[in-house]
């Protein structure tokens, strides 16, 4: 299955992404580069939805941590959510579910509320 990420633009900084397929050490490029033109145009609350993520290695939660980090450093925040299987196991052994308050039970970025 090949990568893909898409994502949309909210008012008040804030951007949804939505992830499909296997994120790893060939596509975790095009997720920093989504992150990056986000936070170039002034995105720094960025809400990720991985339910159609299939798979994840440690380029890919790098890529989570490295895109937290950069929002952050800007006042905000990177948040995930919708990770099945494998995906949210690794979210689970790795700690990610705890740093980037990991919510399995909301399907869709978009209605969740984050401080």
């Amino acid at each position: 299955m090949t990568f893909s990420v898409t994502y949309a633009p909210r008012d008040g900084g804030t951007a949804c992404l939505r992830l499909a397929g296997e994120l790893d050490m060939s596509t975790a490029p095009e997720l920093n580069a989504a992150i990056d033109r986000l936070a170039a145009d002034g995105h720094r609350h960025l809400l990720v939805d991985l339910s159609e993520l299939t798979f994840c290695d440690s380029t890919g939660i790098a890529a989570f941590v490295r895109g937290d980090n950069r929002a952050a450093a800007e006042g905000g925040w990177l948040r995930v959510t919708g990770a099945s299987g494998r995906v949210q196991r690794v979210l689970q052994v790795t700690g990610l579910s705890d740093v980037l308050r990991y919510d399995p039970d909301t399907p869709d970025p978009t209605s969740r509320t984050v401080p």
